[in-house]
């Protein structure tokens, strides 16, 4: 199920790390957070090396709707609640000139990637939702921002009311991101692809970077631009948020295009927005990463809306992707520790990741430099009272407390010929707990259903047919292989032929 954006680019290949090597700045991960700080800081003649698990941009950010927005929902009215105008205000403007900057590398690059401006709309087809979009306008005035209400739009919808944010953009992150690597390397930067990294370690006033081959890069700087902290401590991230997934279908709509960019206000989400070669993208259906929830349908209520929309629309492309949220809802950028100098992090984007990757890329490498950066505080990732949203963390801690103990399951002992075709769950045999999974060719894949990350229970996600984490969005396989940070490390797996 990979993305529209990741069928639309044919990739240039990089090399794996095959021995052992020596740089200024070390930047661990190839998404847009990764590779925007990599160019910034090879524009500035630093040595450079990014390393990436996989390929560059086919993780979270190649599985994006790609708004580059400062409209983050119906957020400013919390933030002004919550940490005050002035930062609220700071939060805009960061994003607002994150806009500009990804634009003005585009052109200084002349990268091709469908670019373009675009109004950004958030609605609501709900009369109990009005008054929640009316409040965030006033809040966005207050804040000295020129945001508009509006009763019509362009897209083909029924609305009662919506936020419009003119002078917003769209594009194809994938080409973006191509884009970013030609100018790194022809900045005399290094990118290498397939290396997994597992570890990191202080060594004579640096930084040894590990990957999983055993290969190491020495550093002076490092930055985790992977998503989800790969390190548990210090910096204890993984008590401070939380992943969602989300899913998108892209359709053929058989129809002219509208302009615009939209997303409601109410639950379920829905989020719209065009293409370059003329799909429309419907995504939505948000839910915490490995809840026990049947998943079987996540796409059919997105498709049931395209098709309301554009009766005679063609599904083309399904995909789901999963983004980490702190507890504050502001995203964690800056130093990774107190305790870990020269180390940085960018994470907790929110699902907004287009716009905050710049921002968080643009803190990091004044941070490198020695600058300092007038949004920086806004985003302090060692922030000690990142925790407004009591209820989540509550949640959180009670779903980390139950996984993490392995209750014994009660009732009659299961057995592997008992799992049906196309079928996973959590079985008890011989008193143990396992994963199991039966294919179409009566194939058994048993993992122990414990992430390797901090030792939660894994539930089956029965769309995907992975393992997922409740705690903090791992997942894997039916094969037992790590696709999610924060994990690192492959399940154990044992597989049987039933006769």
């Amino acid at each position: 199920m990979d993305s529209y954006w990741n069928n639309s680019v044919e990739r240039k290949k990089y090399e794996k790390l095959e021995k052992n090597i020596e740089t200024q700045v070390c930047v661990i991960g190839g998404g847009l957070t990764g590779l925007t700080t990599a160019y910034y800081l090879s524009k500035k003649n630093l040595d450079v090396v990014l390393v990436e698990k996989s390929e560059i941009c086919g993780h979270t950010s190649g599985n994006t709707t790609a708004k580059i927005t400062s409209q983050h929902g119906l957020f400013y009215k919390y933030l002004i609640d919550s940490v005050g105008e002035e930062q609220a205000k700071q939060y805009l403007k960061a994003n607002e000139k994150a806009i500009k900057n990804i634009e003005k590398i585009i052109e200084e690059e002349n990268i091709e990637c469908n670019f373009e401006r675009q109004d950004a709309y958030v609605f609501t087809q709900k009369n109990e939702e009005l008054k929640k979009i009316k409040d965030e306008v006033k809040a966005l005035h207050s804040i000295g921002f020129d945001s508009e209400f509006v009763e019509i739009v362009d897209a083909p919808i029924q609305i009662i009311g919506a936020i419009k944010f003119k002078n917003q953009a769209q594009f194809n992150p994938v080409k973006y991101a191509k884009g970013l690597a030609e100018a790194i390397t022809k900045n005399n930067g290094k990118i290498y692809e397939q290396t997994k990294i597992i570890d990191l370690k202080s060594k004579e006033g640096k930084y040894e970077v590990i990957a999983e081959n055993g290969k190491t890069i020495k550093s002076k700087y490092v930055v985790l631009a992977t998503h989800y902290p790969i390190i548990n401590i210090p910096g204890f991230y993984f008590m401070k948020m939380y992943q969602e997934t989300s899913y998108i279908v892209a359709v053929d709509p058989k129809e002219e295009l509208f302009s615009g960019m939209y997303i409601n206000s109410e639950n379920p989400t829905l989020s719209l927005r065009t293409t370059e070669n003329g799909l429309v993208l419907f995504g939505g259906m948000d839910h915490k990463t490995g809840a026990k929830i049947d998943l079987k349908n996540s796409y059919k209520y997105l498709e049931e809306k395209a098709k309301q929309i554009y009766p005679k629309c063609e599904v083309k492309y399904r995909w789901n992707t999963e983004d980490c949220i702190s507890l504050d809802k502001i995203p964690y950028i800056g130093e990774f520790s107190n305790l870990m100098p020269n180390v940085y992090v960018g994470t907790g984007y929110k699902k907004w990741g287009m716009t905050t990757s710049n921002v968080a890329a643009n803190i990091i490498k004044d941070k490198i430099l020695g600058r300092e950066n007038k949004y920086e505080e806004v985003f302090k990732s060692t922030r000690l009272k990142p925790i407004k949203n009591y209820e989540e963390l509550g949640n959180m801690i009670k779903e980390v407390g139950n996984s993490l103990i392995l209750n014994k399951l009660k009732g009659a002992e299961e057995h592997l010929n008992n799992l049906g075709e196309d079928e996973g769950k959590i079985l008890e045999i011989d008193g143990e707990k396992l994963g199991a999974y039966r294919d179409r060719e009566n194939r058994v894949y048993v993992v122990k259903p414990v992430c390797t990350h901090l030792g939660c229970e894994l539930s089956w996600n029965n769309l995907d047919k992975t393992w997922d984490c409740p705690c903090h969005g791992s997942r894997f396989t039916y094969k037992g292989i790590s696709i999610y940070d924060p994990s690192i490390k492959d399940l154990s797996i044992q597989v049987y032929d039933i006769k």
